[in-house]
C-alpha cells in the first residue's frame, strides 16, 4: 500500500534517518565509547539503558502537550535534540557525564515516538493498522542497518567520538524531508477556548486513559512481548556462541534476518489486522514467537537457526501494527498523544524488565529452559488474546 495519505511518506524519511542516526550511537559504539573512558561492566549496562528511563517518564506528558500544543513544537523540538545532542559526546571524559549526557539524548525519542505515532493515527481511521505497519518500517531500518554501518565507521574513525559527529550531521538531514510535512491541528487545538487548563487537561487525560481498557490491553500485550524479544536479545548471542558452538557471524545474522523479516511483514500484518482483527493477528504473531523460542534450543545446524529468526521476525512484524492501531482506537481523539505515551511507557517497561528477568533466571536455569520459558509466556499472552477475542464477539452479537 505505497499511496499514504499527504505528509506520510516525509514522516518516514525524517523519521528513518534520525533512527538510524540514534541506533548508529547505540550498537556497538556505545559500549566501546564508555569502555574507553573507563566505565566497568556494571556501568556500561547502566548507560546503555538509561536512555530508555527517560522515556518511559516523559513519554505520557509529552503525548498530552502535543494534544493542546499541537504536534508541529515538539516534533521539530525532538529534531534538534536528535540533530544537536550527538555533537556533545566529544566533551565527555568520565562515564559519570556519558550517563547524564545519555539520559538527555533520551529526551529525544520521548518526544518523537508518541508524537509521530500521533500524526500518523490522525492521518485517519481507514487502514490504520496498515498504515502504521507500513511506518514501523522508517524505525526497523535503523535496527537493521545502523549496526553494520556504524561498525563499518568504526574502521575508519579510530575515536568513537568522531562517529558521533557523523550521526549528528546525519541528523540534521532529517530536517529536509520535515520540511514538506502537514501539521493539522489536534482535536484539542480545534476546540478554540473551550480547552481546559494545563493541569485539569492532564488530570482528565490520565483519567480518561485510565479506563480505556482496549489501550491497556494492548500496553500490556507490548509490554509482554518486549520483555520477552528484548530478554531474548539480551542473551541469545551467548548462548549460540558458547552454548550451541555456533560463531559471532551466526550470532549477527540472527539479528539482521530478524528485522529484516519484522520489516517486511509489518506492512502485511498491519493489512491482516485491518482485515480480520486486531486481536486474531496479534494472537497469530505471539504463536510464532512462541514457535520460534520453543524450537531454539534444539537448533544445532545454521540454517534452523535462521529459520527461527524468520518465524520470530514475522511474529513481531504481526503483532506490533495491531497493537498501535488498537491504542488509536480506543483511546480518544483528544487524548491520543498522552495514550500513545502510556502506550509507550508500557513498552519501554518491558524493554527494561525483559533483560533483567532473563538474567535473573539464568541464575537458576540453563538458556534452554530460559527460552521454553519464554515460549510459554508468549503462548499464555496468545491464549489470553484469543480468549479476549472471543468475549469482544460475543459481546458485539448480542442484540442492543
Amino acid at each position: 500500500m505505497l499511496k499514504q495519505p499527504g505528509g506520510f511518506w516525509p514522516l518516514f524519511v525524517a523519521d528513518a534517518i534520525v533512527r538510524t542516526g540514534y541506533q548508529m550511537g547505540k550498537t556497538p559504539v556505545l559500549p566501546m565509547f564508555a569502555a574507553l573512558i573507563g566505565a566497568g561492566e556494571l556501568m556500561i549496562g547502566t548507560i546503555v539503558a538509561v536512555s530508555t528511563v527517560t522515556g518511559m517518564v516523559a513519554k505520557p506528558f509529552v503525548g498530552a502537550l502535543s494534544d493542546r500544543w499541537g504536534r508541529r513544537l515538539w516534533f521539530f523540538a525532538a529534531l534538534l535534540l536528535f540533530a544537536g545532542t550527538p555533537f556533545l559526546y566529544r566533551l565527555v571524559e568520565t562515564p559519570e557525564q556519558l550517563f547524564w549526557l545519555r539520559l538527555f539524548h533520551g529526551s529525544a525519542t520521548a518526544i518523537f515516538g508518541p508524537v509521530t505515532l500521533a500524526i500518523v493515527a490522525e492521518m485517519g481511521t481507514r487502514d490504520r493498522a496498515t498504515r502504521l505497519g507500513w511506518f514501523g518500517i522508517a524505525r526497523e531500518i535503523g535496527y537493521l542497518l545502523a549496526p553494520a554501518i556504524a561498525g563499518w565507521l568504526l574502521l575508519v574513525f579510530e575515536d568513537p567520538a568522531d562517529l558521533f559527529t557523523v550521526i549528528g550531521l546525519l541528523s540534521c538531514a532529517a530536517f529536509a524531508p520535515a520540511a514538506f510535512m502537514r501539521f493539522p491541528p489536534t482535536p484539542l487545538q480545534a476546540g478554540g477556548g473551550d480547552r481546559p487548563g494545563v493541569i485539569r487537561q492532564l488530570v482528565d487525560g490520565f483519567r480518561h486513559t485510565a479506563t480505556r481498557g482496549e489501550m491497556w490491553f494492548a500496553g500490556t500485550l507490548e509490554m509482554t512481548v518486549y520483555s520477552v524479544t528484548y530478554g531474548l536479545k539480551a542473551f541469545l548471542p551467548l548462548f549460540v556462541v558458547q552454548v550451541a558452538g555456533f560463531s559471532w557471524l551466526d550470532a549477527g545474522l540472527f539479528f539482521t534476518i530478524q528485522e529484516a523479516a519484522n520489516v517486511l511483514t509489518r506492512p502485511v500484518g498491519g493489512r491482516v489486522g485491518d482485515r480480520i482483527g486486531y486481536l486474531p493477528a496479534i494472537a497469530g504473531g505471539l504463536a510464532l514467537v512462541a514457535l520460534a523460542l520453543a524450537w531454539l534450543p534444539a537448533v544445532s545446524i545454521a540454517p534452523s537457526l535462521l529459520a527461527v529468526a524468520v518465524a520470530s521476525g514475522v511474529g513481531q512484524g504481526l503483532i506490533f501494527p495491531s497493537t498501535v492501531a488498537m491504542v488509536g482506537t480506543a483511546v480518544g481523539a483528544g487524548h491520543l498523544g498522552l495514550g500513545l505515551g502510556v502506550y509507550g511507557t508500557l513498552k519501554n517497561l518491558g524493554k527494561v524488565a525483559g533483560p533483567l528477568a532473563a538474567g535473573a533466571l539464568l541464575q537458576v536455569m540453563p538458556y534452554g529452559t530460559l527460552f521454553r520459558v519464554l515460549a510459554a509466556l508468549a503462548v499464555v499472552a496468545a491464549i489470553g488474546v484469543l480468549l479476549a477475542h472471543r468475549h469482544q464477539r460475543r459481546v458485539s452479537e448480542q442484540p442492543s
